[in-house]
């Protein structure tokens, strides 16, 4: 018997949370077909078989929901815009929390991970989601721990979550290689030219990380220091000299205007100037780790690693 895999589509789903997880299933059952090997029966439903409009003109032509009852291999919870509407529809949740005890597996892509949530399959588990969405989930779902690094993470022994969009394409890949093997996911890999694992974690694709403005004049002066000069020393006493402040005094005062203690944002900042100089620059990362003030270029790659899930070359490779 082929495996049943059903991607759920609602109104304003992220087209390519949808699309992305069923090419790489549609792909593996070609391949496992042509080797003799049990295939998938890939299918998109929705709440009553309605169209799924994707909210940027791509409608995609879905089947009803089946009999949550029936055994099926795989559910796959997209995420996108709709995802707000999506969760506050109790047919579509009340399905999502039946279907669960009959799949073999769900996954969740990118905020997917929200209707897997609602329904209860997260609780008590880490999760992962879109990096720009993380910190309003682990608000809104205390219960879950929520991690905005990986690309995925199995949640729990049959729940599944992946990061932002594309990652569901990652999880999928991943998935077929546990069914099929190594050799059927890597044919799949290469003809959607992907990495069959993707090197680091998405922490790495986020965009420039935004820094926190305090409202204290002082504090906000040493910030647009630091950020002007990266690779200055920035010692805790030179800060707190610049603030006129003692440097207890200081410490206290910038991390609760900033949100992070001094040392943790210099090093930020730091980290942001190395990105920047990676992507722009050809310059040598020993250079830049000087310039940005890591010193080292081996501290600078510990940080990028322990920040990123990336070192430096290879952060250059894939962004410059």
């Amino acid at each position: 018997m082929t495996r049943c895999v059903l991607v759920v589509g609602f109104a304003g789903v992220q087209a390519l949370d949808m699309v992305g997880p069923f090419d790489v299933f549609a792909g593996a059952s070609m391949y496992a077909v042509a080797h003799g090997a049990t295939g998938y029966d890939v299918r998109v439903v929705s709440v009553d078989g309605a169209a799924v409009d994707t909210g940027t003109g791509l409608a995609l032509a879905a089947a009803p929901l089946p009999d949550p009852q029936e055994p099926v291999d795989t559910v796959v919870l997209p995420g996108g815009p709709g995802t707000e509407a999506a969760r506050r529809d109790p047919a579509l949740i009340d399905w999502i929390t039946a279907v669960s005890p009959n799949a073999r597996r769900v996954v969740s892509v990118c905020t997917g991970s929200v209707l897997a949530a609602e329904a209860g399959l997260l609780d008590g588990c880490v999760a992962t989601t879109h990096w720009a969405y993380a910190a309003q989930m682990a608000v809104e779902f205390p219960a879950v721990t929520v991690d905005p690094d990986p690309i995925f993470v199995r949640s729990s022994p049959r729940v599944w979550t992946a990061a932002g969009v594309t990652a569901g394409i990652d999880l999928a890949l991943s998935l077929v290689e546990d069914d099929l093997g190594t050799d059927a996911a890597q044919s799949v890999a290469r003809y959607l030219v992907m990495y069959l694992r993707r090197p680091g974690g998405q922490t790495q694709f986020a965009a420039p990380v935004w820094m926190p403005r305090a409202r204290r004049r002082p504090i906000r002066e040493v910030q647009e220091r630091i950020e002007a000069a990266p690779g200055e020393g920035h010692s805790i006493a030179e800060l707190a000299r610049r603030a006129a402040m003692s440097p207890r005094h200081f410490t206290r005062v910038f991390t609760a205007e900033v949100g992070e203690a001094p040392g943790s944002y210099v090093e930020r900042v730091r980290t942001e100037a190395a990105r920047r100089q990676l992507e722009e620059t050809d310059d040598p990362v020993a250079a830049i780790a000087a310039r940005c003030g890591f010193g080292s270029s081996e501290t600078l790659r510990r940080n990028f690693v322990r920040r990123l899930g990336i070192s430096p070359d290879a952060y250059r490779k894939t962004f410059a």
